[in-house]
């Protein structure tokens, strides 16, 4: 089974493209903390911050288009997927993304940066599920792999 669960705060504006047939894939990029702590024998140990590479489609990236913001908390479910790439230069490159399937705003209706923008619709804590992504509607890049970018 490949299932995360993540509760983190949005460290940056989400980015929202439209690939083919208008399919919105948001791209949101969420830090998870792990609080510090001292043991037994008073050994401190330090706050621990990763950060984390959320894809959104369809539906929940039409939300995130409209409601998420950077600050915002969300919880998250969905599974790893590993990429690789060449960059420009041809080095290879990996990374690690979750591809979401339910998000959750946790953020209170009122704390919200971008709460003027807020209208009747999807209101801060409800849940909204996404379907499947469908490969054909993820582009290309240069090299022909496929990417949501």
């Amino acid at each position: 089974m490949n299932k995360v669960m993540l509760i983190g705060n949005v460290g940056q504006e989400p980015e929202v493209r439209y690939v083919d047939q208008g399919v919105a894939v948001a791209r949101v990029r969420l830090a998870t903390t792990e609080r510090g702590y001292t043991l037994q024998n008073g050994t401190q140990v330090p706050e621990h911050t990763d950060w984390h590479n959320i894809i959104l489609w369809r539906r929940l990236a039409e939300v995130v288009e409209k409601y998420v913001h950077k600050g915002d908390k969300l919880y998250i479910e969905g599974r790893i997927r590993y990429t690789s790439y060449d960059d420009k230069q041809g080095q290879k490159r990996y990374a690690t993304e979750i591809w979401a399937d339910n998000m959750e705003m946790l953020t209170p209706k009122g704390n919200t940066p971008g709460e003027q923008s807020m209208t009747a619709g999807t209101p801060a804590g409800q849940s909204v599920v996404a379907s499947e992504p469908d490969p054909e509607s993820v582009s290309n890049n240069d090299n022909g792999e496929q990417l949501p970018f």
